[in-house]
């Protein structure tokens, strides 16, 4: 049993940093009451994480090829576990925040080197069981996160999503320390520390003038400002890889239309799938009463469909071409949306969305297997690397933008529902205060669950029209005829052929993480299935 130490190592690490995409979800409500923040407050409670995820996968794989993988992922399970103890001790929105960071850049340390230590640590058909192993611990993690959370929030208080974490990361370290060999890449090359810098603060820019934009105006001056700001930092970003002698991003990449249409279906499936279930769920636990259990529970449809569909698409789509199945997943997600918005209305609970989710979870089953295959079908072997990290990349990004995004739809949608309302009364729902409401003011009830239902249809109608929209794109995009490999199961071997150094993501990588720092049940997601830069 020896042999398998490795594998159990880098499955602890993956495991809490998948629940940590999706187990905040269900505990906002009760982290908005003990800490007294408002609508702002949480999502960048979310955002926060899968923004350090975004811009650092591919800086910390290139970072491990030169210092050891082995040496990275160890600091990055200390760093993770260092921030969930500070996380779960904050005594205000501030401190969760800045150490929600912290955690998402310990979990980008851990993300980018989990696959190579796998390569590294396992041959021949050993390899294919450790990455099958592997890619269902991603899927059950990320499933099992609004229910762990819900839990623990229910029955030992919000603080305890982040203490859990702590003894995990030590037996992690000690597993990693015992069992796990040092891996290098000897033709590493230079860090492109100015890359990074650029790409971390256009992407935090940008997230931070999303939210702005939500609460001040999209005209505003700090809004314009923030704009700026990311359009001179990306361009900046541009201008670095175009002329550095060591880019992080291989740019000639995107001369690709099926290429740029992964990335963008990446982005777009995590943005319109996953980002609005925290505003589901602090609609279930403020107006709806819900324990953070049942709330987690409710979202449950979504995560069983997706992880079910992904199982089989593999065989069941075998020969299909990727333009299909990508497309089409995007086209199911925001039709799963728009059913959510059509069949949502006052007074109406839970089993109202149940349909929306299931097919939206068809639609990620269907396209996120195919999403890392098709990538590194597009790019030439000796850059398959980092295509998968650029695509995780793109996946974090989308979660990021988009909970910013729909948060200021939701936001706007609560008030249009609020005409006549005291000023606040939209930043007192948004941020749980529901519950106090129905218990203080009489007759709320009738007037809450018009403005829930206002905000949440609006919330469903834009998320649906990113799913549209990116199902649209990738059937313009990829013409020519590319199969998608099949989902690798518990003997099936990694999906692309590359250098034993450099591991594909598999299908089951493509399924895992979305949240993701995507934050949702079925993000076994998003939130950092990364891969090294080759």
């Amino acid at each position: 049993m020896r042999k398998w130490l490795p594998l159990t190592a880098v499955c602890i690490g993956a495991f809490m940093l998948l629940v940590d995409v999706t187990i905040v979800t269900v505990a906002l409500p009760d982290m908005a009451a003990d800490m007294h923040t408002g609508f702002s407050g949480l999502q960048w409670v979310m955002d926060i994480y899968a923004l350090a995820l975004a811009a650092l996968l591919l800086g910390s794989g290139s970072l491990a090829d030169r210092i050891g993988r082995r040496r990275v992922y160890l600091g990055g399970l200390v760093l993770f576990a260092g921030a969930s103890l500070v996380c779960g001790l904050a005594d205000g929105p501030g401190a969760l925040i800045a150490f929600r960071a912290v955690q998402g850049v310990g979990g980008a340390a851990m993300a980018a080197t989990s696959m190579a230590l796998l390569s590294a640590s396992y041959q021949g058909r050993d390899r294919g069981v450790a990455f099958g192993v592997w890619g269902a611990v991603n899927g059950a993690a990320a499933a099992a996160g609004p229910i762990v959370g819900g839990l623990l929030t229910e029955h030992f208080g919000w603080r305890w999503i982040f203490f859990i974490n702590l003894p995990l990361c030590a037996l992690a370290v000690f597993v990693t320390l015992r069992a796990v060999a040092e891996s290098r890449d000897p033709r590493a090359r230079g860090l492109d520390l100015p890359g990074m810098a650029a790409f971390t603060v256009g992407a935090g820019a940008l997230t931070y003038a999303l939210i702005r934009a939500g609460e001040d105006g999209w005209t505003s001056p700090a809004t314009l400002g923030l704009f700026a700001l990311a359009a001179v930092a990306f361009a900046a970003f541009v201008l670095v890889e175009l002329r550095g002698s060591h880019p992080m991003l291989d740019l000639s990449l995107f001369r690709s239309p099926a290429f740029a249409a992964v990335m963008t279906a990446g982005l777009l499936t995590s943005g319109a799938a996953f980002s609005y279930l925290m505003y589901v769920s602090l609609w279930l636990q403020s107006a709806e009463g819900m324990t953070p259990v049942g709330a987690g529970l409710a979202l449950v449809p979504m995560s069983l469909a997706a992880f079910v569909v992904a199982a089989v698409a593999g065989r069941l789509l075998h020969g299909v071409s990727a333009r299909l199945t990508i497309g089409g997943g995007l086209l199911l997600i925001g039709g799963g949306a728009l059913l959510q918005a059509w069949m949502l209305d006052a007074g109406d609970s839970w089993p109202a969305l149940v349909p929306g989710l299931a097919l939206t979870g068809v639609g990620v089953g269907v396209s996120m297997p195919a999403l890392a295959a098709t990538a590194m079908g597009a790019v030439p072997p000796a850059r398959a690397g980092m295509a998968g990290g650029v695509l995780n990349t793109s996946r974090q990004l989308g979660t990021a933008l988009g909970i910013a995004v729909l948060g200021g739809v939701f936001h706007a949608g609560l008030a249009d529902g609020l005409s006549g309302r005291p000023a606040g009364t939209a930043d007192a729902l948004a941020s749980g205060g529901a519950g106090r409401l129905l218990g203080s003011v009489p007759g709320a009830r009738e007037w809450i669950d018009a403005a829930f239902a206002s905000g949440l249809r609006e919330t469903f109608v834009v998320s649906g029209a990113l799913g549209l929209a990116g199902g649209l794109i990738v059937l313009l995009l990829i013409r020519r005829p590319t199969t998608a490999a099949p989902a690798p199961g518990p003997t099936a071997p990694s999906t692309a052929a590359v250098p034993s150094d450099i591991p594909a993501p598999t299908a089951a990588q493509g399924q895992a993480l979305a949240p993701t720092p995507t934050p949702t049940p079925a993000q076994a997601a998003d939130p950092a299935r990364p891969q090294q830069p080759a």
